[in-house]
């Protein structure tokens, strides 16, 4: 996964027939597209592109769409609501701390 100023790409793509690897930005409104014909090309042509729209929504003096938030939003079961909820207070730490050390922790 290639990741630049918070943003990332992927998956990536290969066709065969043109010789060309492409991509877009995860986690955006915007589409933001980009390719080359080697690793470290299609590496630069995926900064580019960010810097690119970043000027672009600097020029035209609008907040630039972020990937994510930060704001997750998690349904589960009771059982396990309270079973992390038990751990979090445990820990002397808040149940949104306690989901982002295991998110952290994972492989």
């Amino acid at each position: 996964m290639m990741e630049y100023k918070g943003y990332t790409a992927g998956p990536i793509d290969f066709d065969p027939d043109e010789g060309v690897f492409s991509g877009t930005v995860n986690g955006l409104k915007d589409v933001i597209h980009f390719e080359g014909t080697t690793a470290d090309g299609l590496e630069q042509a995926f900064k580019d592109s960010v810097d690119d729209y970043l000027a672009f929504c600097a020029e035209r003096n609008e907040a630039p769409d972020k990937p994510y938030s930060g704001k997750v939003l998690v349904r589960t079961q009771p059982e396990l609501h309270r079973k992390a909820a038990i751990r979090a207070a445990a820990k002397g730490i808040s149940l949104s701390q306690w989901i982002s050390r295991q998110i952290a922790a994972a492989p």
